[in-house]
Order: C-alpha cells, then structure tokens, then sequence
C-alpha cells in the first residue's frame, strides 16, 4: 500500500492541499514582515523554504516525490508555524502532535538515507532487525539537536532584544517533546519504513552517481 492510499486522497487532493498550506506559510510570513515581528518571519519563510525542498529535487534531479509525502512534510512544517501564533499554549495537546508528525518525517528520511547508502554499499550490511534500532536513534539524536537550537535562539533573541523563532517553554516541555519525537519514530520503525522505498532508491541512485 502506497502512502497515498493510506492518507486515503487523491495526487490532485494533496498537491492542493499542499498549495494550500504553502500559501498559509507565505501569509504568516508577510504577516511577519507588516507586523515587524521577526520571529514570525524567520517562521514563515524557513517553512515555506522547506516544503519546496521536493520541487528543487525534481528539477535538478529529475525525481519526483510522493505528492502524499511532501504533503506530509508540508503538514509537519506548518503546524509548527502556525503553532508558534498561539496554538502551543492555548492547547497543550497541539505541541505533542506537531512533534508527532514532524517525527514521522524525520525518522523516514533519515531512514531513507540510511537504506539507500546500504544499498549502495557492497561492505555495509544491517539486519533487518537493527534497522528499527537505528530509526528511534536517529530520531533522538535530531531531536537533542532541536532542543539545543530551540535553547539557543532563544538565548539569541533575549540578546538581540527580538521574538525567538523557537521557543522553549521549561523542562517539562523538552522532555514531553522527546517523548512524542520518540513515538513518531516508533510508529516509521513499526511499520512505516516502506512508505520511503521510493526515497531510499533516490538516494541510492545518488551515492551512486557520486562515484562515477
């Protein structure tokens, strides 16, 4: 079963909902600009950039994603942009679902990546039961970075006397993020890996034209 049918819509479904959020993201970006709030912005604009990551990779690639998988990642993107308006302490529930969703995305690339350079390489062999291992792994790790940046600009931005971008709301916040962060990477490594084959033999077609 494809991604697409899982998500249980059309190609021209998610690629219009996908248009659709993109424009949600340019919004609070000007929204940003008029207001004179950075953070907001930064906000917009870095998630815009992202969700246009899969249409850079089909032109100088020529490889197209899954529309159900960069409406994913658009999905993900946005709900942490819109979360930052207000959603993240109006309801406590919509930051463990942001992390959730963004999870899911982090732990199917890295495990695409992973996959396609095993692919690839005729010295590195993983057994198919490590590989859940190395998903929940990967996902901590990114997600220890985060909370390192999230820490970071918002000490930035103290200093700087302007909205944090990213914002860290106690103790308890972090360690309810890993949590969450965690669960999405259980649920690629449970079953989920399959929906970024197609992914992985991107980047195995691309360790290969490295080498030649």
């Amino acid at each position: 079963m494809t991604l697409s049918e899982s998500i249980g819509l059309s190609e021209r479904s998610e690629r219009l909902l996908t248009r659709l959020l993109q424009s949600v993201l340019v919004g609070i970006f000007l929204a940003g600009v008029v207001t004179l709030r950075p953070g907001m912005a930064v906000n917009g604009a870095f998630g815009l950039a992202l969700t246009l990551i899969p249409a850079a990779i089909r032109r100088e690639y020529e490889y197209t994603m899954s529309p159900a998988l960069v409406l994913w990642i658009t999905i993900a993107v946005s709900l942490h942009s819109l979360g930052s308006l207000g959603p993240y302490t109006w309801f406590s529930w919509f930051d463990s679902v942001t992390h959730t969703v963004s999870a899911i995305v982090v732990a199917g690339l890295g495990y695409a990546v992973f996959r396609g350079f095993e692919q690839h390489s005729e010295e590195l062999h993983v057994p198919a039961s490590v590989r859940p291992v190395f998903i929940v792994v990967f996902v901590l790790a990114v997600s220890v970075v985060w909370e390192l940046l999230e820490f970071s600009t918002g000490q930035l931005s103290q200093v700087l006397g302007i909205e944090a971008p990213l914002v860290v709301y106690g103790v308890d916040d972090i360690v309810t993020d890993m949590l969450f962060n965690t669960v999405g990477g259980l649920i690629v490594a449970a079953g989920g890996s399959g929906y970024f084959d197609s992914l992985s033999g991107f980047f195995r077609r691309r360790f290969g034209s490295g080498n030649t």
